[in-house]
């Protein structure tokens, strides 16, 4: 099983307090899965928008980005991609976003963006300024990241996509959309590690996007698990709030994920 990595820096004091019990184990030894991204250029966070770094916190970009920061880049595909199998490439997706847990909910490109104080404020922002991504940021940079596939990070957009661009710039493959099963049980028979499962609001309205951990999530209660980026206000099995931002939830019968859900979007193909 990969440990758990992400860094520190930026997080709040909830969420450097909160000890999850859910877990990942994974099918592929570290090296194997994100070794790339523990170490070289895949691995250097400063490389990870289509800025210089020196550019990010330059005052001039300020009415350009506002809060937002500047957009990620498009990585190339992982060395040796076409010779992986579909599993493995879903398992990178999961591990991928995993190195960013407990990284606060925060309306940004790119999860290292710590936008100084005196730049304007998101007004559809609840959390304190730090690092961290929204939703559909989150899916698109974890596929990103993994895979070098870039979805668009608007919300709205990223749940209509019928292709996407990737693996790495230049390409573009189909995406599949898959109708949800009318039984709670039946989603962890249908869906895929690393499907993306778009949420609606109470008003109808799509809202939300999380990532299917799938079989190889663990639960104290046997719950299937999601990854995604949202506020707090969200229980673990062991009655503990959850932080707000990137955070493995449980995906209940009770729970808005299953009552909200609209439908699935798939963009690795059903395979071993």
């Amino acid at each position: 099983m990969i440990a758990l990595i992400c860094s520190l820096a930026g997080i709040t004091q909830a969420q450097n307090t909160y000890t999850s019990p859910y877990t990942v184990k994974f099918s592929f030894k570290e090296e194997d899965l994100i070794g790339d991204l523990l170490k070289g250029p895949r691995a250097d966070s400063k490389e990870y928008a289509s800025v210089p770094f020196q550019e990010w916190y330059n005052p001039a970009n300020q009415t350009r980005w506002t809060y937002r920061g500047p957009p990620a880049k498009h990585f190339n595909p992982p060395a040796g991609l076409s010779n992986k199998s579909p599993q493995w490439s879903r398992e990178r997706v999961i591990a991928a976003g995993m190195r960013y847990i407990g990284y606060s909910y925060q309306h940004h490109h790119v999860p290292e963006w710590d936008p100084p104080a005196e730049w304007p404020r998101d007004s559809e922002q609840k959390t304190p300024a730090g690092k961290g991504l929204d939703c559909s940021n989150f899916t698109a940079f974890a596929y990103n990241l993994a895979l070098g596939i870039k979805p668009t990070g608007d919300i709205r957009d990223q749940s209509e996509m019928t292709e996407v661009k990737g693996p790495g710039p230049g390409r573009i493959i189909p995406v599949t959309r898959i109708e949800l099963p009318t039984k709670h049980e039946d989603f962890e028979k249908e869906l895929l590690s690393g499907d993306l499962l778009y949420i609606k609001n109470t008003k109808g309205v799509l809202s939300h996007v999380v990532l299917w951990v799938g079989s190889i999530g663990r639960s104290p209660d046997g719950m299937p698990l999601i990854l995604d980026s949202t506020g707090s206000g969200n229980y673990d099995a062991k009655g503990s709030e959850i932080p707000d931002g990137i955070q493995l939830r449980a995906f209940t019968p009770r729970s808005w994920y299953f009552r909200q859900a609209s439908h699935v979007l798939r963009i690795i193909p059903k395979g071993k």
